[in-house]
């Protein structure tokens, strides 16, 4: 039996998974359509909160995928679902279109300026951002707000090389203030969450390229998780890693439709 028989939704990570840069990893686009056309729900997850759901979906069907907005899970929609149930309030933000569109949709309010009192500061990957505004963040959490940020990722991976990711922007508040953040994203377990309830499955297969964000919290949480060999971890990793391992490997997405042998044991005993 392939994996695509033996679980009705999937959950799939994008950069090294379904694209590299602008191109889509070859097999990617098929192995999606063939799914859908198996009648399986699709989820597009991402740590990016810097994009709209829209803007995710629109790079995807630029790239030759079948996508609507309501199938991307962002960081930046979770984080500001999770802000809404506590009962909003006010944001200072660290983070571009993505993660403040979210925020103000869920009825919370963005600061901007020099405010001297918020209720949360949220740290989202930002292009753009400035001392003037670290500095902001920082006297804020130390005034009281607490300290959200939409993920961890110390790195973004760009062409040329690696950028300060969302969570390196994080490190100046916490190594500034002391303070202890709330981080959202994978591989924290709001995010799988999310997706899960997104795709309408109990039992999702996380697809994924990294031991340390995709798999670790698809395991954490008892989810079954399919490691692409297309992205960042490789396979001389699993063998090293004492951590949680994927319950499968391929070398990329077209292992879908294989019957490959597990890496460990299934948590869902499928």
């Amino acid at each position: 039996m392939t994996l695509a028989e033996r679980y009705d939704a999937f959950l799939f990570d994008l950069d090294g998974v379904l694209y590299r840069g602008d191109r889509a990893v070859p097999g990617a686009v098929d192995t999606v359509a063939r799914l859908r056309a198996a009648g399986r729900a699709v989820v597009f997850m991402t740590n990016n909160s810097a994009r709209t759901p829209e803007r995710v979906a629109t790079r995807l069907r630029e790239m030759g995928f079948e996508a609507d907005p309501r199938e991307v899970v962002t960081s930046a929609q979770v984080t500001a679902e999770l802000l809404a149930g506590r009962g909003g309030g006010s944001a200072f933000v660290i983070g571009e279109e993505g993660v403040r569109t979210a925020l103000t949709a869920s009825g919370i309010d963005v600061l901007d300026g020099e405010p001297d009192r918020a209720d949360h500061v949220v740290v989202g990957w930002d292009r753009g951002v400035t001392y003037d505004r670290l500095r902001t963040a920082c006297l804020l959490v130390e005034r009281g707000a607490g300290l959200v940020a939409t993920n961890g990722d110390a790195s973004y991976p760009a062409p040329d090389g690696l950028w300060p990711g969302a969570g390196a922007l994080l490190s100046v508040i916490t190594t500034t203030t002391g303070a202890r953040p709330e981080i959202v994203g994978k591989p924290h377990a709001p995010m799988f969450q999310a997706a899960s309830e997104r795709s309408g499955s109990s039992a999702p297969l996380v697809v994924g390229d990294r031991l340390d964000t995709d798999v670790a919290g698809a395991a954490a949480l008892g989810i079954d998780s399919l490691l692409v060999l297309t992205g960042v971890s490789r396979p001389d990793e699993i063998e090293q890693r004492s951590g949680a391992s994927p319950t499968y490997v391929a070398d990329d997405l077209r292992g879908l439709f294989a019957d490959p042998e597990p890496a460990r044991r299934s948590p869902q005993s499928k």
